[in-house]
């Protein structure tokens, strides 16, 4: 799949990164989540290459990425670690500034990588999550009951992943069919893709120490950061059908935790994996707003719409979008 990127591999100070890439414009770095790889992009990816320089990686201990050795504290997998990968790759690549869009598990990994390295992220996108630190404050039984992957995988070292690896493809295909609202959309390639990569050991230990640091060293990450935000504009997509859309979605709430800035909030008629089930839109919408970073915002506060200028963002006290420290979606 994907036959027409470049494929490489970059070695960083903590992994080897498996990517593909293409295209000629400004740099545009998109982060799969779980249980997938760089594959998750194969719908989208060529569109956006006409209009960016689309770089797709493996995160550490996914895919045909190395799978480091776990560290203390579960550090390797932490999401400072995985965003110092990919701003390295960055660097090798001759980017020095990005833009990043991250689903699930690389929205986290983007998130991780706006705070630590702002200078470098110059839009952001996150793609259904909302903070971890934000998530695991709010867990109540519904969020237990939805998200339960969340609480056995962070069990200690071999029980989640005696049991996964018992029988890889049979969790993966429950896993995707589970978190979807539309089990067709996933092409049979990509699901072998997935289901190839998620049968090696390494990978199924690795995607563990990927959750088990987000319970432990991430959250002591993200709680040392409390105060810091996202300085650069961000786009937030959710899905109606998710769990994060449907239960723990509050946009103004999750502005302020995210971000000083801009917010664009939307809500997708899908399950979680949108760019599977909503290919067609979030091709339009990925290009139309990282379009429309690079020279406006539309503002909407009580469904009216304003327009200010890029450049006048952060002392536009006259922009109706603005409410305290926080813009409101723009």
């Amino acid at each position: 799949m994907l036959d027409s990127f470049e494929q490489t591999q970059i070695d960083t100070s903590g992994a080897t990164i498996r990517l593909i890439k293409k295209g000629d414009r400004f740099p545009l770095l998109l982060l799969h989540g779980y249980p997938q790889t760089h594959v998750m992009w194969h719908k989208i990816a060529p569109r956006l290459a006409e209009d960016f320089t689309v770089v797709a990686p493996d995160l550490r201990g996914y895919g045909d990425s190395s799978k480091p050795e776990d560290g203390p504290d579960h550090y390797n997998y932490s999401k400072r670690a995985m965003a110092q990968d990919l701003v390295e790759v960055m660097d090798k690549l001759g980017y020095q500034e990005f833009f990043v869009a991250g689903h699930d598990r690389g929205g986290r990994v983007a998130h991780r990588m706006a705070l630590d390295h702002p200078q470098r992220v110059k839009k952001l996108a996150v793609l259904d999550i909302a903070p971890t630190y934000k998530m695991y404050m709010s867990t109540d039984k519904a969020f237990a009951t939805a998200y339960y992957h969340w609480f056995f995988l962070i069990q200690p070292y071999d029980l989640p992943e005696r049991l996964i690896g018992s029988q890889p493809e049979y969790y993966l295909r429950r896993c995707l069919a589970s978190w979807s609202a539309d089990p067709s959309a996933f092409a049979p390639e990509a699901v072998a893709e997935y289901i190839r990569c998620f049968s090696n050991p390494a990978t199924i230990h690795a995607s563990c120490e990927d959750y088990r640091a987000a319970s432990t060293v991430d959250l002591q990450h993200d709680e040392a950061d409390l105060d810091q935000k996202v300085a650069c504009p961000l786009l937030a997509l959710w899905s109606e059908r998710g769990v994060v859309g449907r239960r723990l979605v509050k946009p103004f709430q999750v502005a302020i935790f995210f971000l000083k800035k801009l917010l664009r909030k939307h809500m997708r008629p899908c399950g979680s994996f949108w760019s599977h089930e909503q290919c067609h839109k979030a091709n339009k919408t990925g290009v139309k707003n990282y379009e429309r970073f690079r020279y406006s915002y539309t503002c909407r506060v009580d469904r009216t719409e304003f327009q200010c200028d890029h450049r006048d963002r952060v002392a536009s006290s006259a922009c109706p979008a603005r409410v305290g420290n926080v813009h409101l979606p723009w």
